[in-house]
C-alpha cells in the first residue's frame, strides 16, 4: 500500500550554485489515524495505524530513503528510472539518521522554480513511500490500542508540498493527491473526517443507521435477494411440474404393464385357445374342404368357410354375429349329413392338423372299416 509523511521545510540555504539545501523530518514512531475506505475499510469510519520502532528505523527502511528524488507535489504514480528526469526537482541525501522519534534526512532542491516557490511559503514535505499494512490489533508498549500495523517501509521520494496537516509534526498526512493515502492526526480527527448524514432503513424487521451510499447497496441486495427468491420458486414451481409429468408417465407404463399382464394366458387357458383353434380348422375343412385357414382370425375363419360354402352374397354387408350363427348352422348341417364321423371328429378333435382334409378323410375311413370287421364278427359268432 501507499503512503505519504508530511513535514515542514526548516533551516534552509542556499549554496553557492543557488541550489537549496534542508534537514527535514519525514517520519515518526507511533500511532495514526486513517478513514477506513482510504486503507480498504470501508466498514470502519476511522482505522487506527500503528508505526513500531522497529519498522521505522529498520536499516533497510532507513536505508530507501537515500538518493530519492524530491519532487514538486506527489505525482500520479511512482517515481522510476522511466519518468525521473521530467519528475525530480532535486535529491535526498544519504546521512539518513534518527532524531528522538523522527526520522531525519537532508535534501537538496535543484530547480530553480520549485525553490521560487519554496521560498515564497511552499515549504512542507510529504515522503511517498510503500509498506504492508497488516491487520494485526494490538496495544502499543504506551497502552495504545490499534487495529493495523506498518511493516517493510520503503520510500520512494518526498514532495514539496502546499499544506501538511502536522505543522511542526512529521505525520503521514498531506499531499497524498493519487499516489498515496492520507492520514487524519489524532488531535484533528474530528476536522479531517467529514461528518455523514446518517439514514435509517429496514432490513428483515431490523433498524439500521447507514449512509446514504449504504442504504442504496442494502436496498440494492434486497432487491437481488427478492429476484434470486422469485426465481428459485419459478424453478421450484418448474421442478414440481416436470416431477408431476414424469409421475403419470410412469403411472402410465405400469397401467399398461398391468393391461398387458392382463392378457398373459396360464397354460391351463392356453391349451383351452389350442384346443378351440384346432377344433374351428377341423369344423372348417369339414365343411369347405379347400378353404384357406392359415394366417387368418377365428372371425376370418368362420367367414370364409361361409363365403366358400354360399357366396360372397351370403356375408356381403352382414355383421359378424350374423356369419358365426351361419357358420354354426353349417356345422350343424355337416353333422347331419355325416353324422358319425364328422361327430367323432368334432368330439375327439385333432392334435395335428397339418392336412386337415386327410385326416377327416382317414377319420371316416378308419370307421367304415371299424363297421365292417364288427359285423364279420358278428356272423362269425
Amino acid at each position: 500500500m501507499q503512503f505519504v509523511d508530511a513535514a515542514p521545510i526548516a533551516g534552509t540555504r542556499r549554496t553557492a550554485d543557488g541550489y537549496l539545501v534542508a534537514d527535514v523530518r519525514t517520519a515518526r514512531t507511533g500511532i495514526q489515524l486513517y478513514a477506513g475506505h482510504e486503507v480498504g475499510k470501508p466498514e470502519m469510519a476511522t482505522v487506527k495505524v500503528y508505526r513500531p520502532e522497529d519498522q521505522v528505523f529498520d536499516k533497510a527502511s532507513l536505508g530507501s530513503y537515500a538518493h530519492k528524488p524530491v519532487t514538486n507535489d506527489h505525482p500520479d504514480e511512482a517515481v522510476t528510472a522511466d519518468n525521473w528526469k521530467s519528475l525530480s526537482v532535486g535529491q535526498i541525501g544519504d546521512e539518513v539518521a534518527r532524531d528522538g522519534e523522527f526520522v531525519r534526512v537532508p535534501l537538496i532542491v535543484m530547480d530553480g522554480a520549485t525553490i521560487s516557490e519554496i521560498e515564497g511559503g511552499k515549504r512542507e514535505l510529504s515522503a511517498g513511500y510503500t509498506c504492508d499494512l497488516s491487520w494485526e490489533p494490538g496495544t502499543t508498549p504506551e497502552g495504545e490500542k490499534y487495529d493495523a500495523i506498518q511493516k517493510d517501509i520503503r520510500i520512494n521520494h518526498v514532495a514539496i508540498v502546499q499544506r501538511g496537516r502536522a505543522g511542526s509534526e512529521a505525520r503521514i498526512g498531506d499531499g497524498a493527491g493519487k499516489w498515496g493515502v492520507s492520514p487524519v492526526n489524532t488531535q484533528i480527527a474530528d476536522e479531517r473526517i467529514p461528518k455523514m448524514d446518517l439514514r435509517k432503513i429496514l432490513v428483515d424487521g431490523l433498524t439500521v443507521e447507514t449512509t446514504d451510499q449504504g442504504a442504496q447497496a442494502i436496498t440494492k441486495l434486497q432487491k437481488d435477494l427478492e429476484s434470486s427468491a422469485a426465481k428459485f420458486a419459478d424453478a421450484e414451481k418448474a421442478h414440481q411440474t416436470a416431477l408431476a409429468a414424469k409421475d403419470a408417465e410412469l403411472a402410465k407404463k405400469d397401467a399398461e404393464i398391468d393391461a398387458l399382464k392382463g392378457k398373459i394366458l396360464s397354460d391351463a387357458d392356453l391349451d383351452k385357445r389350442v384346443q378351440a383353434r384346432a377344433d374351428l380348422i377341423t369344423k372348417a375343412h369339414t365343411i369347405a374342404k379347400d378353404v384357406k385357414t392359415e394366417g387368418l382370425s377365428d372371425p376370418a375363419i368362420r367367414k370364409a368357410v361361409v363365403v366358400a360354402k354360399l357366396g360372397d352374397a351370403a356375408v356381403a354387408d352382414k355383421s359378424e354375429a350374423y356369419i358365426d350363427a351361419r357358420f354354426d348352422m353349417l356345422v350343424e348341417d355337416a353333422s347331419k349329413n355325416g353324422a358319425d364321423p364328422f361327430r367323432t371328429v368334432v368330439q375327439q378333435g385333432l392334435s395335428q392338423v397339418s392336412d386337415a382334409d386327410k385326416g377327416v378323410t382317414d377319420a371316416y375311413s378308419q370307421m367304415v372299416a371299424d363297421m365292417k370287421a364288427g359285423k364279420t364278427s358278428a356272423a362269425a359268432n
